[in-house]
């Protein structure tokens, strides 16, 4: 063994490098068989270390470590990567020092994008290493020989499991990482991680099995540098809104010294704005700047991929579909423009500049308007003192857990005590019931109580020796068509006439286009030539660029998260010291002389009169993230309505939410006291929500990740949104009126709480609330804090006058003295 690990040391040593302390103690933890957790910085060296403990094993074997015998397994590690994007570049990364110590093995990938050499040498067996996701583990988990190709596994890496930890596909991950165990229980599992808040529990979710397993979190913090564009003294700067294309020249400047540059946005129609921006004023070749977002052709992102490692391309917009840990070494500059919303996700696009160890992480903040100062001057603040969001796990998605079980009962058969309790051994279903457990399998079986007279949901089968089993080979294929649990509603292709791809829109978006209407999409303006099912067929609009409008996607907007929204509270309310708050300086005056400034240890609240209205606006400051403020928002219009018969209006944002009452009714301590007190929260919530409706639209996924929806076969039309709403729909009217108790129903309402209004979170900052002195103010004018919440209200409104005009001219009111607020824009 010692002699192993001096050959691979050695082999580090001539690439210019020193093993790492972290790195040795990983490969000492492998030797030994143990699982573990590593923490470490991107660009650390993070893969050497997972991959370092397999390469020493067969470093010791030898020979015998070569190819195996024929027809022997060949698996020996299974790396699990959570981005396709990540999968092509992480194989290269782990095929380099395999080639280089001559061990003569195949590194193989298996994802949506994978061609056909490699999808067969995984489907096989005959690759040493396979870079997979998680849903192509559960493809390959369908089939009966799987189990006798991974029986030689020598060990499981999860690649950027802070990715994975809080969503569906980690549940689908923690399942099959639960079979593995069963097929090769000796194989060691090491999860990598970017630093979160929640490490044990992190740890205690990917190794359920090994309970006070090592976390290895002994790298040296990579240092962070974050600089902010600011602008200039007595520039004019944007109060709510806007894209950040203000910032465009300053942008440019930097990007002009710099080698190769990655510029972030939050969204992908951001990202498609800044690109066409930078485009029109880009004075070197346009194949040197590239776009980037999950909506694309994979084609066109390995393009932009493959440009950042050969030079070739020298800047890239992207969204979160670069935030990985996809090795660039000769990106130099990031830009973040806008505010990046959390700690964790600043550090993660940080780290793509200067990939390398010991090198420091640069970002640029590209401030869209004057508030994001503060929220820069926070995030910097938080990542010094070592504060980082925490995500949480999911726990009973019986959505997935159905779907596992059609496709082991597929892969070979499962025995239901068996499979019962492998299923208990995973962190997500350890509290799964008996009954939960029948349920599950009554569902597989013929669907529930009320579809067992439909032959479409039978389709698992238990035969004479109690194993359950997939029979039907046409459950089989729509099965293995609809493994996983990323949902895309609605997306339509779009396609050149010659029938090249450029990727998919949302259907809400192309249903608005009449044939010879133009569009921005990735990075072209198109022009519609006719939709045909789901595949929009465009062609080349001409060189002009006005008039095209850009695509936008659900989910769009990122919220803030809790724990950057309570540092900026702490930010506005400290000393000015840092550029950011120097530059926010004004502002904050303004705001203390016609109102107050939040501070950690106070709840602003501001009322003002409403214009033309005998009602009044009340803004309120929790600082919790839009998501949060929306059941806040709903939940004071409900109490407060309940006092006082009235109807309400409402608009949230990051910092706060308004309502509008159309009646004015005198606002004092003991009345928000009532509003917002933590007390009956959960049988407030459900009679101020229009919880049926918002349960149906939950219910649509989790019938799609339970195998209710039947997806589109090859070479048959697409099913359209109008489409899968419709079915789900009337499933979800036939189990409430003729299986009420169904699980999935269950689901969908627990699911409307827990994902859409975040009621963990909204419980939390009620009770913080509770805690703090209120400071009520009736300014006279709209305040820095309450404009953006305003101009959010003006968006719903009719007016024949465009929203930026109407918003700059209210900006300019405000500085003068202030306008008369307007109505507010949700009825609650």
């Amino acid at each position: 063994m010692a002699a192993a690990t001096a050959r691979f040391a050695r082999w580090f040593t001539d690439q210019g490098w020193t093993p790492a302390p972290f790195q040795r103690a990983v490969w000492r933890h492998w030797a030994r068989g143990e699982s573990g957790l590593l923490v470490t910085p991107t660009g650390s060296g993070k893969t050497l270390a997972a991959l370092g403990g397999v390469l020493i094993d067969a470093l010791r074997e030898g020979p015998a470590a070569g190819a195996a015998p024929q027809g022997a397994p060949r698996l020996r590690l299974l790396w699990v990567t959570p981005l396709r994007a990540l999968a092509s570049d992480t194989a290269q990364a782990l095929q380099r020092p395999i080639d280089a110590l001559g061990l003569g093995w195949t590194v193989a990938r298996r994802t949506g994008d994978a061609g056909s050499r490699d999808r067969r040498l995984a489907r096989e067996g005959l690759a040493e290493v396979l870079v997979i996701t998680p849903e192509s583990l559960a493809l390959l988990l369908s089939y009966p020989d799987t189990a006798a190709r991974f029986a030689g596994l020598r060990g499981v890496v999860v690649d950027e499991w802070h990715e994975l930890l809080g969503n569906k596909r980690g549940v689908l991950l923690q399942l099959c990482l639960a079979r593995l165990r069963a097929i090769a229980p000796a194989a060691p599992t090491w999860g990598l991680s970017a630093t979160l808040g929640n490490l044990e529990e992190a740890r205690d979710v990917l190794l359920p099995h090994r309970p006070g397993a090592p976390i290895v979190n002994s790298a040296r913090p990579r240092p962070v540098v974050l600089k902010t564009l600011l602008p200039e003294a007595g520039e004019r700067f944007p109060w709510a809104g806007h894209l950040g294309l203000s910032q465009l020249g300053r942008v440019v400047e930097l990007l002009s010294q710099a080698r190769t540059a990655i510029v972030f946005t939050n969204t992908r129609a951001q990202a498609e704005l800044w690109h066409r921006a930078l485009a029109s004023i880009w004075l070197e070749p346009p194949e040197t700047l590239a776009l980037h977002h999950g909506s694309l052709d994979a084609a066109l992102r390995h393009e932009a991929e493959q440009g950042l490692r050969d030079g070739r391309v020298r800047c890239v917009v992207a969204t979160s579909s670069l935030d990985l840990g996809v090795d660039f070494p000769s990106v130099d500059l990031v830009l973040q423009i806008g505010s990046p919303k959390g700690m964790a996700r600043l550090l993660q696009r940080a780290g793509r500049a200067h990939h390398r160890p010991g090198a420091a992480s640069t970002v640029h903040c590209v401030p869209t308007h004057v508030l994001e100062l503060a929220e820069y001057a926070a995030a910097r603040q938080a990542i010094a003192e070592g504060q980082i969001e925490s995500r949480h796990p999911l726990r009973l998605s019986l959505d997935v857990l159905a779907q596992h079980c059609v496709t082991l009962a597929l892969g070979g058969g499962f025995r239901a005590d068996a499979l019962f309790d492998e299923v208990r051994g995973t962190h997500a279903f350890a509290a799964l019931g008996p009954l939960q457990w029948q349920a599950v399998l009554a569902f597989i079986e013929r669907g529930g109580q009320a579809l067992a007279n439909y032959p479409d949901f039978h389709r698992v089968v238990v035969d004479a020796d109690g194993v359950h089993r997939v029979t039907d080979r046409r459950v089989a294929l729509r099965h293995r068509l609809s493994i996983g649990t990323i949902t895309a509603d609605g997306a339509v292709n779009v396609r050149y006439l010659s029938g090249a791809s450029l990727g998919s829109v949302e259907e809400s978006f192309i249903s608005r286009l009449r044939p010879r209407d133009r569009f921005q999409f990735a990075g072209r303006t198109l022009e519609l030539v006719s939709v045909d099912g789901m595949t929009a067929h465009v062609r080349k609009a001409a060189a002009s660029r006005a008039g095209a409008s850009v695509p936008r996607w659900q989910g769009g907007r990122m919220p803030l998260s809790t724990e950057l929204g309570e540092a900026v509270q702490a930010a506005l309310a400290g000393p000015r010291d840092t550029a950011e708050l120097r530059a926010l300086g004004p502002l904050l005056d303004l705001q203390a002389s016609v109102s107050a400034v939040p501070s950690p240890e106070t709840l602003l609240v501001e009322e003002l009169p409403a214009r033309g209205s005998a009602g009044g606006l009340l803004f309120v400051y929790p600082f919790a993230g839009r998501a949060v403020h929306e059941g806040m928002a709903a939940l004071c219009a409900l109490r407060w309505g309940r006092a006082t018969p009235n109807t309400f209006l409402f608009a949230v944002n990051d910092y706060g939410f308004v309502l509008q009452a159309q009646q004015r009714v005198p606002v004092d301590e003991a009345l928000l006291r009532r509003l917002l007190t933590p007390e009956g929260l959960m049988a407030d919530l459900r009679e101020a929500l229009n919880l049926s409706e918002m349960a149906r639209r939950q219910f649509r996924e989790i019938a799609r990740v339970a195998g209710m929806l039947v997806p589109s076969l090859p070479g048959g039309a697409p099913r359209s949104l109008r489409q899968l709403q419709a079915s789900s729909g009337l499933l979800f009217d036939v189990l409430r009126r003729h299986d009420p108790d169904h699980v999935l129903l269950a689901q969908a309402e627990r699911e409307v709480f827990e994902a859409q209004m975040d009621v963990v979170a909204l419980q939390a900052t009620l009770q913080r609330c509770a805690g703090r002195r209120t400071v009520l103010r009736a300014p006279a004018q709209l305040t820095p804090l309450s404009f953006p919440l305003w101009a959010e209200t003006v968006r719903g409104e009719l007016s024949t006058e465009d929203w930026s005009a109407r918003v700059r001219r209210a900006a300019e009111q405000l500085q003068q003295g202030g306008p008369a607020p307007a109505r507010g824009r949700r009825r609650a």
